[in-house]
Parts: structure tokens; sequence; C-alpha cells
């Protein structure tokens, strides 16, 4: 087998095979979008990917997230529902030739996030439409998309002739959008590699992302008649006031002295999202009980024991000077994000060498940005010491409605990632077929 170690392909050579495969990536988004992969519902979308991975000739190793494995991992975060029927999905490369350059995992996760009130949407959110270089469907850009610029990255080289002279892994995970425990379990399971890449819908280069800490809160109140409501306690009333104390949290957090160095240009970098609330029983009863769901933002460099503790104080304090506190009962629980943030070093070769395919697919600097979410990047950079970062497609509305993708983009970022790949990884030459 002729041995490359240098990428012998030219930028024009991949930007045609990716050009000559749209057809076949837009098909797969639509059909990936297709599958409601919700949290718990992934398994129809991941048997696509197992059928896709093994298509490509890559060695599939299909496994279920092993909890008892990972609970005692300082980047898990508390389940939210059964593992069972939820398997992680990863398509194996070693190369058939000599194995020389450097080893990639191209990570990407399935689940989506629900969609919300579906009557807001123009068409129903999993029949997936394209107007223009949009796409639209729930997960399009978050990110189904990414997924599929990995996937088409790695099926232009073989188009031209070439494998990646070292070992690739083509991650396809679950839970990104509530724990991250599906990119923990494939680290935990053993994979790493000399570089990692998310492509999250960001285009440019991640340089930076928040912690994020779910929080729950419930309050039992003292509860009457509602003809007396006044000589009662309401859980709803009081879990609103607890939220508005810790609103005065979120504000110190964002005035400028007491910002990171990475969003001191940010408008409003920490965010308290008050993301659901249930509560009362009778419209006619004092309410006894009120639960509250919060997703906290914080600095990098930050750890979750520090921040809880910071927060369960705050809500003491807040719990012990209200008039009636006596009445009240609060208990705060965690399950989902326990996540911390982390810098990306843009100056390691990895990154170095995808910010120069940027340039040399798309003429111009790739934007490079500290985002304000959190991403499964934090494994790699946290836990695999494995530089990483994001790099993927333009699209909006995530978590929101009408949510969509930019087709070209999603091309382009393809062919950036099959420039690093070959750059990264070598090339040799397959053998002519027949």
């Amino acid at each position: 087998m002729d041995v490359q170690t240098l990428a012998p392909v030219t930028e024009r050579e991949i930007l045609d095979a990716i050009d000559a495969q749209r057809t076949q990536a837009v098909a797969l988004l639509q059909e990936l979008v297709a599958h409601p992969s919700l949290l718990g519902d992934e398994a129809s979308a991941q048997g696509l990917m197992k059928r896709q991975f093994g298509r490509m000739g890559l060695r599939v190793h299909e496994f279920a997230i092993d909890e008892e494995k990972i609970r005692s991992h300082p980047g898990y975060s508390p389940s939210i529902v059964s593992y069972d029927g939820r398997p992680n999905v990863v398509g194996i490369h070693q190369p058939r030739g000599a194995l020389r350059g450097k080893s990639l995992i191209l990570n990407g996760h399935i689940d989506v996030v629900p969609v919300g009130a579906e009557s807001l949407w123009s068409r129903p959110p999993f029949e997936p439409f394209i107007d223009g270089d949009r796409l639209y469907g729930r997960g399009a850009a978050d990110m189904k998309a990414g997924i599929v610029a990995y996937t088409m990255a790695f099926q232009a080289l073989q188009r031209l002739g070439y494998e990646p002279a070292a070992p690739v892994y083509l991650q396809s995970v679950i839970e990104e959008e509530c724990t991250g425990n599906g990119a923990l379990a494939c680290l935990v399971e053993g994979y790493s590699a000399d570089a990692a890449i998310i492509p999250e819908p960001f285009e440019g280069l991640m340089s930076a992302q928040m912690g994020v800490m779910w929080l729950t809160i419930d309050v039992y109140g003292m509860p009457v008649h509602a003809a007396y409501a006044h000589t009662g306690v309401a859980a709803i009333d009081f879990a609103n006031y607890l939220v508005a104390e810790l609103r005065t949290l979120e504000a110190q957090w964002n005035r400028p002295e007491c910002r990171h160095p990475m969003y001191c240009t940010h408008d409003h970098p920490i965010n308290f999202n008050l993301g659901r609330i249930s509560g009362g029983e009778w419209t006619s009863s004092v309410p006894t009980h009120c639960r509250v769901d919060m997703r906290l933002g914080f600095y990098p460099g930050r750890s979750c024991a520090e921040v809880r503790a910071e927060v369960e104080a705050l809500l003491a304090r807040a719990h012990a000077v209200h008039p009636q506190h006596a009445s009240v009962r609060v208990d705060i629980t965690y399950q989902g994000f326990q996540a911390e943030g982390c810098v990306v070093d843009l100056q390691v070769p990895a990154m170095q060498q995808l910010m120069q395919c940027h340039r040399d697919i798309a003429g111009e600097e790739p934007p490079v940005r500290a985002t304000t979410a959190t991403t499964d990047v934090r494994f790699f950079h946290l836990y695999g010491h494995i530089p990483a970062t994001c790099y993927g497609p333009h699209g909006a509305d995530i978590h929101g409605v009408d949510e969509w993708v930019s087709i070209a983009s999603m091309q382009r970022v393809s062919a950036v990632l099959a420039l690093f790949i070959a750059r990264w990884c070598g090339l040799n030459r397959l053998p002519a077929a027949g």
C-alpha cells in the first residue's frame, strides 16, 4: 500500500468531493432530524448512525452507559432517566496501511431538547424542510448537522481514495443536553486521542465555555382555604421569593469586577434560567408545594462544590430572614448538569492546525468566541487532557422555535474537517477497487 505522511490532496479536491456528496449529506441530515431523539428516545437515531458507520467500513462499537462505572468520576452529573436501551455508538477507524500521524476523536451528540409549544412552529419540528439554504427542524443545528459534517468529511477522503493514517473515532453520544454522561462514558470506556473536535453550531472555534449547574428547589408551605389565604404561606410565593434572591447573585457575578477574563466583553455572561416551575393542588387552596428547576451558569475555574456552597448559603440566609420562615421547609437537590467550565488553549498544534484549515477552505480568519453555554468539550479538556474545541456549522434558534442550519455552512465545515483529518492524521492511499 502506498503510504503518504503528508496530505496529498488539495483544498480544491476536498471541496469538490464534499460538493459531490451534498445530496447525500442533506438526505442524511433530514433522516436524522426525522428521528425525534429526545431524552430517553435516542435509540432509533443511534440505530441510524450505527448503520451509517457500518456502511463506511468502520468497526462499530455500540455500548450501554454503565452508571456504576462513571458515578465516582469527577465529571459525572446525576442522571435523570434510565440508560436502558440508550446506547452510545462509536465508529472506529484503524488504518490498514502504516500507522502514522496523530489520532483524532470527532464527537457529536444525538439527543435534542424538547420542542416546547409545537403550535408556535411553522411546521412540525420533526418533519424537516428546506427553504433556500436553510434546513429546518429540531436538532438540525444542535447538533445533527455537525454529526453529518464529520461523517461526510471522513467519506470525502474515502471518495478521493484515502484513509486516515492514524486512528479516528467517530462518536455519536447521548445526553449532552442534560448531563454529558454519554461523552464521559466514552472517556471512561478508554477512548482517547491526540485531539478532539465537536462540531457544535458555532462555525468558529470555541475559546472557553461556562460551567453549568442544574438546581432543584422544593418549597413546602402552610396550606389553608383560599378564603383565608392571608393566614397561610403559599409555597409558590415563597419559591418566587427565593428565585428573586438568586437573581441578586446572578447580578453580582455579572458585575465587571467579578467577571472571568474570557467574558469581559459579553453583555450578560451569567444567566440563571428559571426553566420549570410547578406547584399547587387546587385553585381554592393556598398551595402546599412548589418545585423550581433552574439552570445556573458560572465561570471557568470554579468548582461545582464551591458554587453549590455559595448558592446554598444564599438560600439559607434568605429563608432565615423571611418573617414566615418557621412555616416553610426548603429542600435543595441536584439532577442533571454539574459541569465545570474550561478555557481552550488555542495555541496548541491541533487548534492552530484547525484554524489554518479554516483559512485555507473559507479564505478568512475563523471567528473565535467564548460561549456562555456548556459542551462535552469539558470532558476531553479537564479529564482526558486532550486538546479539544467546538467547530461546527452556522445555525439559529437552537432550543427555540423553527431551529435551522445553513446547508452551505455544513458543507464548508465538512471540507475543513476533511482537510484537518488529512493534515493531522496523515493519509494512506486505499488499494484500487477490484
